[in-house]
């Protein structure tokens, strides 16, 4: 049974890392621009060197 206990509280523990992880990423603004990348790809800004 003790070992249950100590894998409910890594899991807890482990779990609170990413939450503090993504709640950083979000204050950093890591998800402010949602649509611009999905469509990059759609677009070719480079000039292609066929004669």
């Amino acid at each position: 049974m003790s070992v249950i206990i100590i894998l409910l509280i890594v899991s807890i523990l482990i779990a609170g890392g990413f939450l503090i992880g993504f709640l950083w990423g979000v204050k950093d603004g890591q998800f402010d621009d949602a649509t611009s990348p999905a469509q990059r790809i759609l677009f070719d800004n480079e000039q292609s060197n066929k004669s």
